[in-house]
């Protein structure tokens, strides 16, 4: 379900899907997902609101997409020769979740 929040960052109310939940000092701390950004932001429970029907049909910035051809890659560290590149990988692992990431 989509909500909408408030991001103290971009100083705005967006629409977003909450991940997960935690307790902080003295507030929940929230996980959500902005769906126009598409970035995870953490948010106060107080900053969360229920989304009006005429702010859900406005179309989401952020589009889900494939980038066609692009294969995984690892880091391979070699500690006999004290080097370390990136190669080819089975499936996505985290660093290279990271990598593709810092890349975009």
């Amino acid at each position: 379900q989509i909500c909408v929040v408030f991001s103290e960052e971009l100083k705005c109310w967006c629409r977003a899907v909450i991940k997960s939940f935690m307790y902080c000092i003295d507030d929940y701390q929230t996980e959500c997902f902005l769906v126009d950004y598409a970035k995870y932001i953490f948010v106060k429970s107080k900053d969360i609101r229920v989304a009006l029907e005429a702010f859900m049909r406005i179309p989401y910035r952020a589009k889900k997409c494939r980038l066609y051809c692009t294969k995984p890659v690892t880091l391979r560290v070699d500690f006999f020769e004290d080097t370390a590149k990136l190669v080819p990988a089975k499936r996505w692992d985290t660093a290279a979740i990271r990598y593709f990431q810092n890349l975009l």
